[in-house]
């Protein structure tokens, strides 16, 4: 543990969940291939279609509509229907197997391990605290057995922005009545996690969990208030 700014009393802990709490890059790994084969499955005219073509479909999207981004599973779901309107399905086809496919991509995304040390130690600090998840994934913490520790979780879309934007950062300070101050965040990403944190006033934490080192990572535009090597660590704070 090793601070960089001086703490202040917490009452509070707000969590970014992927690559924080667990390793996402395996999950997202195997959601993308069985959502994608799940695409090419759903009609012949998609049986040759390449990640790289939808993909292209995604940036277009992106392109035409900015704002898309911050509802990652609204931006893969207008981004499956429109793949299927390029090969040629109606409308009403490709609004229905976009839902489909998004059935598919929801049941693999939330397949995922949680460590018996994180539980244990999300299940301590649920008893001094109240903790709260904020994600700018679409990962559901009920189907992997997070959602108990938590007041509740914010997601970006349907609660705003894709944090480093302060929308979900102010709206967990609202819904728990505590000063930003008082509430320390924690999270993996030097910009959507700590440097939104901070400019929203709060405490941050880094979990700094590949041996990065903050004086030699280029995203790191403002020092978190602490830094943590495994999720444990946090137990101390209280």
């Amino acid at each position: 543990m090793h601070f960089y700014r001086p703490p202040r009393p917490i009452a509070a802990m707000t969590f970014d969940l992927d690559d924080t709490l667990y390793d996402n890059y395996p999950v997202i790994a195997r959601t993308t291939k069985e959502s994608h084969a799940a695409l090419q499955a759903h009609h012949p005219a998609l049986k040759d279609y390449s990640v790289e073509q939808y993909q292209q479909v995604r940036q277009r999207l992106l392109l035409a509509e900015p704002e898309i981004y911050h509802d990652v599973s609204e931006w893969r779901r207008r981004a499956v229907e429109q793949s299927m309107l390029d090969v040629g399905l109606a409308p009403v086809q490709a609004a229905d197997g976009s839902r489909e496919v998004m059935s598919v991509f929801a049941e693999w995304r939330s397949k995922i391990t949680i460590s018996d040390e994180n539980h244990a130690t999300l299940a301590a600090l649920a008893e001094r605290i109240p903790l709260v998840a904020i994600t700018n994934g679409n990962a559901e913490p009920h189907l992997f057995g997070l959602d108990k520790y938590f007041q509740f979780i914010l997601r970006a879309g349907p609660d705003g922005r894709a944090k480093p934007y302060q929308d979900m950062y102010h709206c967990a300070a609202e819904r728990l009545n505590l000063a930003p101050e008082h509430i320390l965040h924690v999270g993996d990403d030097l910009t959507t996690d700590v440097a939104g944190a901070v400019r929203c006033g709060m405490q941050a934490c880094w979990i700094n969990l590949r041996g990065g080192n903050l004086m030699h990572i280029d995203d790191a535009r403002l020092l978190p208030t602490l830094e943590i090597s495994q999720l444990a660590s946090l137990t101390a704070l209280l």
